[in-house]
């Protein structure tokens, strides 16, 4: 494991973003596992920053999300893939046929979850994974549980992650979805590297646990202590 301490978030996005860009310049073909919420924005604002500047392209590139709620339309201004438009897909050339997230409208949610796992290992599987890490410990949306799951798979949400995304919802945790989409652990693990981004004293004790504590599927992050090539960028501020 690498950890890389950051002095803001503007830091830690621009640290982020080297290790993104790194990988594409290397690979153009490469697979990236993308995440959304608040902590990668700055990250996708600088990738953005430089691709208009010419420094780096996506045209060669494909992506696959970690997830997407359920029941909530593709079109509504929170899904993730009209967040993922706004904050990264708009700005630069990748194209849009390479560019994939689970369907959380799917009328059949088995078939497309082993659709999505299909997916991922028909590409060859992810180059570099870029992760959050929830207040719970969880990654993607692979919420604390008994075991891990491994592949894709329809999860209910928690309380906690309910709560802490309620912020997107009108400030109310009733109008967060209650389900979501989510890939597994497995092709979390599987991804040649793993680049974690996380800021503020608030993530600090669950950051420390999941990369300090044991091994365990109450602390979904946990697992990522296994994996060989792990990068953790993370500021305080």
């Amino acid at each position: 494991m690498k950890l890389v301490l950051a002095k803001d978030y503007r830091d830690m996005s621009r640290k982020a973003a080297n290790v993104i860009s790194a990988q594409v310049i290397l690979k153009e073909t490469s697979v990236l596992g993308l995440a959304t919420g608040s902590t990668p924005i700055g990250a996708y604002q600088q990738l953005i920053e430089w691709h208009k500047k010419g420094d780096v392209s996506f045209a060669s590139a494909s992506t696959v999300n970690l997830d997407e709620y359920c029941s909530l339309p593709s079109s509504h201004e929170q899904s993730y893939l009209s967040f993922m438009n706004a904050n990264f897909f708009d700005h630069i050339d990748i194209r849009r046929e390479n560019a994939h997230l689970p369907n959380g409208m799917a009328r059949h949610y088995e078939a497309e979850c082993e659709a999505y796992d299909a997916l991922i290992s028909r590409l060859g599987g992810i180059d570099l994974q870029l992760l959050g890490i929830g207040p719970n410990g969880h990654i993607g949306f692979n919420e604390p549980d008994e075991h891990f799951m491994m592949k894709t798979h329809r999860v209910r949400l928690s309380d906690a992650t309910r709560q802490a995304n309620a912020r997107f919802f009108g400030n109310d945790p009733n109008n967060v979805p209650e389900f979501a989409l989510t890939m597994g652990m497995l092709h979390i693990m599987q991804a040649k590297k793993i680049l974690l981004v996380a800021n503020g004293q608030q993530k600090l004790a669950v950051l420390d646990r999941a990369l300090n504590g044991p091994v365990t599927p109450r602390l979904p992050a946990s697992l990522l202590q296994l994996h060989p090539d792990l990068t953790v960028v993370f500021s305080e501020k």
